[in-house]
């Protein structure tokens, strides 16, 4: 339950930092913009020709009698629209990410010096960050996407599905969402994505607690994209905290000893 706490504070804390930034902020703001309107458009298109798209796929209900026909493709596309909000609430943050990667790394790397007076460098030119990123953001999805087709079907369990199902999967999200915007930081700090994961799975709660309260809020589109600036701030300042850095002051963060043995070797590795 502490690391839950204290994943939701770096949270906040990452919205207060950009809050008083203001520079920053801004530029980082464009990246959402420009992810927001590409899925916008998408999901415009969906709603519009989803179910002509259904029609087509589903030539054996020509024939059904009424309102079966209708009732069943009318289930199919709901179905359809469902998942697409589902993949893009999954992918919104390593789409963004990947469009905004200098702006994400510049503000990363603000914060570092910010708070510890130097930010550390990958010594790779941009486009190797970039491939490297989108490799791994990949990776991510495909686990992510995993994680959802098991949610999904589950979801169809009597009670199970419409309460349990529903509040797993935001954590779940929560912990995938973690892991992509920890990676900013920590890509930086040269740590590979099996690193990553093993680090974030050594402090669940943490990313738990970071990732799912955004999960939800990512929900509603305007509000991600202005959440995303102070959310990769966040999360530099909880790689700060499983690194053991100490802050500006020389003062390490409240918890930073909790697991920090194998946070260390994580980040070392």
């Amino acid at each position: 339950m502490r690391d839950l706490g204290a994943g939701f504070g770096f949270l906040m804390k990452g919205q207060r930092w950009v809050a008083q930034h203001g520079k920053q902020y801004g530029w980082s703001l464009l990246p959402g913009l420009i992810t927001l309107v590409l899925y916008a458009a998408a999901l415009v298109c969906l709603a519009i020709w989803g179910g002509d798209f259904v029609a087509w796929a589903t030539p054996f209900a020509d024939d059904w009698s009424s309102p079966w026909g209708g009732l069943f493709r009318g289930l199919l596309t709901a179905v359809l629209f469902a998942l697409a909000l589902l993949l893009a609430v999954l992918t919104f943050t390593a789409v963004t990410l990947l469009i905004g990667q200098p702006f994400y790394e510049s503000l990363s790397e603000q914060v570092d010096i910010a708070e510890g007076g130097h930010a550390p460098e990958s010594g790779l030119p941009l486009w190797r960050d970039l491939w490297i990123s989108a490799r791994d953001s990949l990776r991510i999805l495909a686990r992510a996407g995993l994680w959802g087709v098991l949610l999904f079907a589950l979801g169809f369990i009597p009670f199970v599905g419409q309460t349990v199902i529903p509040v797993l999967g935001f954590f779940v999200t929560g912990f995938f969402l973690t892991e992509e915007l920890t990676a900013v930081a920590l890509q930086r700090r040269g740590v590979q994505l099996r690193d990553r994961l093993a680090l974030l799975r050594s402090r669940r709660g943490l990313a738990w607690g970071f990732g799912a309260p955004l999960a939800v809020a990512f929900l509603v589109p305007f509000v991600a994209v202005f959440l995303m600036p102070g959310a990769v701030a966040g999360a530099t300042l909880m790689v700060r905290e499983l690194e053991g850095a100490p802050d500006a002051s020389g003062a390490d963060e409240d918890g930073a000893d909790d697991g920090a043995d194998e946070t260390q070797r994580g980040l070392t590795a």
